[in-house]
């Protein structure tokens, strides 16, 4: 059975049988049946989305005509994003640059744009009367794949280069969103909080990038006492480039992770159900982490070298994204928590050839190794996209919607274009 392309009618489609989800190529029925009771329930404490920002998204989302699917909208706003790298790859393939004022405007303009659709997605949604579970893993498998994107245009925007700091800048995004999946994944609850990545950080890095079309990137190299004017400070020989890893790594560390985990440890005890089993589950992370680390940070790779970040990063947005939409998927069908996704083993291995003499072995040359990433891209482009797609058209099927259109609903019973039968006759 050839898989059915997302934006066709598929309100005729097929049930799944029991037989096809053994072949791992379907979702049974059993899991599928959980999506028609599921209802999204998410918390956000900022204060600016919920005084500033909750207007502008209102008005916002009354421009968007209403034949416009929410998935359509969310489709648009990363369109926002790709745009931007393929810029960024054109016009400053080093991330250091500095490359024209316009790019860091462009970069600041696509975060917002980003999002704005990101935001006002699931309000069309309600606007239309189209909201469904497929949405839900549509925006936040969409959110998955910009993570390392998004964070390269703030690498390049402060001209880091393929520097420590800038692996770091594009990566660690990673690791809150992981957290915040696995959080909802046990509360069944989104929560944001009253300083949070998807509103105060995105703010944050339009402004970093807006300032660094301006004065250029090289104000980030400034000494603070020179800046702020912190002539008596411990930090008065430090630039805001040397505290900006420190900085995300806080933020992630004391802001974030340890809220995560607290709800998660909450939720578990309110059920009776053991704590400690949970931290098992993040095991995708730590190797996907430690994976990057040792690749990256090998002394005989050469991808930083050879400034292959960006063809790393966009490799791993599939690889992150299909781990994290696994798991956004298993809490829609309340499925065990997915432990492992095949997208991490070419990430193993590339861990492992790049560090070869280590184990008394030929260092892999740049060229092979340049080949090895691309053919990892290639292989992580196609079984995300097979497997969305057989996803996609699963949900779709067993809940008679179609992806990127609003399909129409049937009218009452004796009703004929919203006139009485008997009243057309």
């Amino acid at each position: 059975m050839s898989p059915r392309p997302p934006w066709v009618d598929t309100r005729t489609a097929p049930r799944f049988s029991r037989d096809d989800s053994k072949k791992g190529e379907f979702l049974a029925e059993e899991q599928l049946i959980h999506l028609k009771s599921y209802r999204y329930q998410s918390v956000d404490k900022s204060p600016i989305s919920n005084h500033i920002l909750r207007h502008y998204w209102n008005f916002m989302v009354e421009l968007l005509p209403r034949w416009l699917a929410p998935n359509a909208v969310t489709l648009i706003g990363f369109g926002f994003i790709v745009f931007n790298v393929i810029c960024l790859e054109i016009f400053m393939p080093d991330l250091v640059g500095p490359g024209p004022s316009w790019l860091y405007y462009s970069f600041a303009l696509g975060i917002w744009a980003y999002s704005t659709m990101d935001n006002i997605d699931g309000k069309q949604a309600r606007r239309t009367g189209s909201s469904s579970p497929l949405g839900e893993l549509f925006d936040h498998g969409i959110d998955s794949l910009n993570c390392t994107l998004a964070s390269l245009l703030e690498t390049a925007s402060m001209g880091l280069g393929t520097s420590p700091a800038g692996v770091m800048t594009a990566l660690i995004p990673c690791l809150p969103m992981f957290f915040s999946t696995w959080e909802t994944y046990h509360t069944h609850v989104l929560y944001l909080g009253y300083f949070n990545g998807p509103t105060e950080g995105l703010i944050i890095a339009c402004i970093l990038m807006i300032i660094s079309g301006y004065c250029g990137p090289q104000i980030w190299d400034m000494k603070l006492h020179d800046t702020l004017g912190l002539n008596h400070s411990l930090l008065r020989d430090y630039s805001f480039r040397d505290l900006w890893v420190p900085i995300l790594v806080g933020a992630f560390m004391i802001a974030h992770l340890p809220g995560c985990v607290y709800n998660v440890a909450v939720a578990r005890r309110r059920q009776n159900l053991p704590v400690l089993p949970v931290f098992l589950e993040w095991t995708p992370i730590i190797v996907f982490s430690t994976s990057c680390w040792l690749w990256l940070f090998s002394p005989n790779t050469h991808l930083l070298t050879e400034n292959r970040l960006v063809l790393f990063c966009v490799t791993m947005s599939f690889v992150f994204g299909r781990m994290t939409t696994k798991i956004i998927l298993a809490h829609l069908t309340k499925q065990p928590f997915p432990m492992w996704t095949h997208l991490l083993t070419p990430l193993m291995g590339g861990a492992f050839l790049a560090n070869l003499p280590f184990f008394g072995l030929p260092a892999l040359s740049a060229a092979a190794e340049c080949w090895y990433l691309r053919a990892y891209l290639v292989f992580a482009v196609v079984i995300y996209f097979r497997w969305a797609l057989l996803v996609i058209n699963a949900i779709c099927g067993y809940l008679g919607i179609q992806c990127l259109r609003i399909t129409p609903k049937d009218p009452p019973a004796g009703v004929l274009n919203g006139i009485p039968k008997e009243r057309a006759a």
